[in-house]
C-alpha cells in the first residue's frame, strides 16, 4: 500500500542531515515523499560559492536543493520564505497556518520532523517543530496519521525509543551526494559528517520516535513496516 509521506524542517540541508537515506528507501519503494522548508537558508553559512547578500544566498540555497531533492528522490519541494534565525520570533499561527496548507495540499499521512526541542535548541528547528505538531493537533489535517519526531538525544533520556532505525552505511553514496549537492553549508557538514568520502559510523543510523498516531500522543508502535516495501 503506498502512503503519503512528507518532511517538514526548517532550513535546506536540513533533510538530508537527518532523514536523507530514508526519503530513498520511500522513493524506491514507489512512494511520493514531499518536503516542506520554513526557510530558504539565507543566513546560512556562504561556503566556497560566495553571495554578495541574503537574497542571492538564499537563490543559491534553492538551486542546491534542487539538486539534492533529485539525488533524494523527493518528488515535489516546497518553501514558506520566512527568514532565515528569525521563526522564533514571526507570528507563530501564520508559521502554523503554512504546515496545514501543505499537509492539506499533498495530503500526508506521515509526517517526520524534529523534536520539540529541536535536537540542538536551534530556534528555528524548534519553531518550525512545534508549529507541525500545533498543525497536526488542530483538527484541519485530517489526512495525517502518523507524526514521527527525530530520535535525538532528548528523546531518547525520557524514555522514547526509536520505531524507526535505518542503517545508511549501505546508501551512505547517495546521503553524501545528497551532503554535496549542500555545497555552501560545508563547513556544518563536514564539522558533523567529517570527511565525505568516508562513512562516519557515529552517524550511521536515522532514527525517528513515533510521537503521534490517530489521536494518541507518544503511541506505542507494534512494528516498522513503514520502511518495508508496501508498493503491492
Amino acid at each position: 500500500m503506498r502512503h503519503q509521506f512528507g518532511f517538514i524542517y526548517a532550513h535546506p540541508d536540513d533533510e538530508t542531515f537527518l532523514s536523507g537515506c530514508i526519503i530513498r528507501r520511500l522513493a524506491d519503494l514507489g512512494h511520493s515523499p514531499v518536503l516542506l522548508l520554513a526557510t530558504r537558508g539565507d543566513a546560512g553559512r556562504q561556503g566556497t560559492q560566495r553571495a554578495v547578500n541574503k537574497d542571492e544566498l538564499a537563490a543559491l540555497r534553492e538551486i542546491e536543493m534542487e539538486n539534492a531533492a533529485q539525488i533524494l528522490g523527493l518528488t515535489k519541494v516546497e518553501h514558506l520564505g520566512w527568514p532565515d534565525g528569525e521563526l522564533g520570533v514571526i507570528d507563530f499561527q501564520a508559521l502554523v497556518d503554512g504546515v496545514i496548507s501543505f499537509i492539506q495540499k499533498y495530503e500526508i499521512e506521515v509526517l517526520f520532523t524534529f523534536p520539540e526541542d529541536g535536537g540542538n535548541g536551534h530556534p528555528d528547528h524548534v519553531a518550525i517543530s512545534k508549529a507541525t505538531t500545533a498543525a497536526v493537533l488542530s483538527g484541519k489535517c485530517p489526512s495525517v496519521r502518523k507524526l514521527y519526531y527525530a530520535a535525538t538525544g532528548s528523546l531518547r533520556a525520557q524514555g522514547h525509543k526509536p520505531s524507526i532505525e535505518l542503517d545508511t552505511e549501505s546508501n551512505w553514496s547517495v546521503k553524501a551526494a545528497a551532503l554535496r549537492a549542500h555545497a555552501t553549508q560545508y563547513v556544518a557538514i563536514e564539522k558533523y559528517f567529517g570527511d565525505l568520502e568516508v562513512f562516519p559510523a557515529e552517524r550511521r543510523w536515522e532514527a525517528f520516535v513515533l510521537g503521534w498516531e490517530d489521536g494518541e500522543l507518544w503511541p506505542k508502535e507494534s512494528s516498522t513496516t513503514i520502511l518495508e516495501d508496501q508498493s503491492e
